[in-house]
């Protein structure tokens, strides 16, 4: 079983960053990649972003050159990883879930969620 623990939500005016942070914990030895996907009210899940254990990372469109993906490879601290999050909008709102698997779309477990709220 893997934990995953989200932080770094909040409210945020349009144009503000946020920066989310996800620590894994448990059976983490399977983890080959991290990710982020969010939910908007009566909207479907979809994936924002995600790295592999190698660095390869993944961006939904709507968030390329405003959202960056990164994970700390570092001995114990090598399952945190972050989502730094600039120029947001406020289609940006969501709750944002961190997740890990085999692969991006291969996940096998999630974090509780944490909102983010952006404001015009």
């Amino acid at each position: 079983q893997v934990q995953l623990v989200e932080s770094g939500g909040g409210l945020v005016q349009a144009g503000g960053s946020l920066r989310l942070s996800c620590v894994a914990s448990g059976s983490t030895l399977g983890i080959n990649a991290m990710g982020w996907y969010r939910q908007a009210p009566g909207k479907r899940r979809e994936l924002v972003a995600g790295i592999t254990r190698d660095g390869n990372t993944k961006y939904v469109d709507s968030v390329k050159g405003r959202f960056t993906i990164s994970r700390d490879n570092r001995g114990n601290a090598k399952n945190r990883m972050f989502l730094q999050m600039d120029s947001l909008k406020p289609e940006d709102t969501a709750v944002y879930y961190c997740v890990a698997g085999f692969s991006i779309t291969a996940v096998s477990a999630w974090g509780q969620g944490t909102q983010v709220t952006v404001s015009s």
